[in-house]
């Protein structure tokens, strides 16, 4: 009974190491980031779902090689200690030992790097989407610029504390979120208007610079209808924070209606609108940084 709250403690820090990544997959759909996930989020697009297949097969070689060494190691400290050899040994040269750690590595070398260059090639390959979305990145908020649809281009700002609505979520809910059909492939042409930026949707596996003068390329298939979260991952500026991306996938009827709606909606949606997240003070700061 005198260690019932260290067993407990331990239990804890055992079911949050081991448990929490299959209660991660086991409660629905993750398109959110979620309190005390551990493990990578639910892939929401086919080519996350193969950046999450490969990274589970390295990290398996990892974890071999990590143990054949550490056993390696502990033979060595019994096997060939002071007492054991108070006169040690002179060879220098083994052509068995030499051939095997050079070969075994440069196998497992390319056992990951085919894996690697295929995945590398299908992420490549944004041919033939369905739409064009060209996404710019600004101090402190996003653009989306429609290619595919005439006359669509909005901006998206994070919607501040103080006039978030219930559903909403805190530094990742925006004003006027990216709206996709689910099941087409999207491409997005990624560029920036000032600084580098970054445009990270990690459920989707997409992970791209936002360089200014500069187009990057992308795409994703979002598997069924929701919504998507990311971020900025490339500091910016003084409200970096204040970049959240959002993405809702909609079954193609109502990604159509949607689209009428949205034309004459954001119609005077400028990308020179104000941010309404940006307090005059901050505003000030950076401009006297600059």
């Amino acid at each position: 009974m005198r260690f019932s709250g260290w067993r407990v403690s331990l239990g804890a820090l055992v079911l949050l190491a081991f448990g929490m990544p299959h209660l991660a997959f086991a409660d629905g759909y993750v398109i959110a980031p979620k309190p005390w996930e551990m493990w990578l989020p639910q892939p929401g697009s086919p080519m996350e779902a193969r950046i999450d297949h490969f990274m589970a097969f390295v990290l398996w070689i990892m974890a071999g090689v990590v143990g054949f060494v550490a056993l390696l190691l502990a033979y060595v400290i019994v096997r060939f200690n002071a007492k054991r050899n108070k006169v040690p040994s002179t060879v220098t040269h083994n052509v068995v030992v030499e051939v095997l750690w050079t070969v075994i590595p440069a196998v497992i070398l390319l056992v990951v790097a085919w894996p690697s260059i295929n995945l590398i090639r299908y992420e490549a390959d944004y041919q033939k989407p369905y739409m064009i979305v060209k996404v710019t990145g600004h101090q402190w908020y996003w653009e989306y610029d429609y290619k595919s649809v005439k006359g669509l281009d909005f901006t998206s700002y994070m919607i501040p504390d103080d006039k978030l609505q219930p559903g909403q979520i805190r530094r990742l809910s925006v004003d006027h979120p990216m709206v996709v059909p689910a099941g087409e492939k999207i491409e997005f042409e990624i560029t920036s208007a000032d600084v580098l930026h970054g445009f990270y949707l990690p459920s989707l596996g997409v992970q791209r610079y936002a360089i200014p003068g500069q187009i990057v390329h992308s795409w994703t298939l979002l598997t069924k209808p929701g919504t998507y979260y990311g971020e900025c991952n490339q500091i910016c500026g003084i409200n970096h924070d204040a970049m959240p991306i959002e993405i809702q996938a909609l079954p193609m009827d109502q990604y159509q209606a949607w689209v009428k709606k949205a034309q004459a909606e954001y119609a005077d949606n400028t990308p020179n609108r104000t941010p309404a997240v940006v307090r005059p003070a901050l505003v000030q700061l950076a401009q006297a940084t600059r």
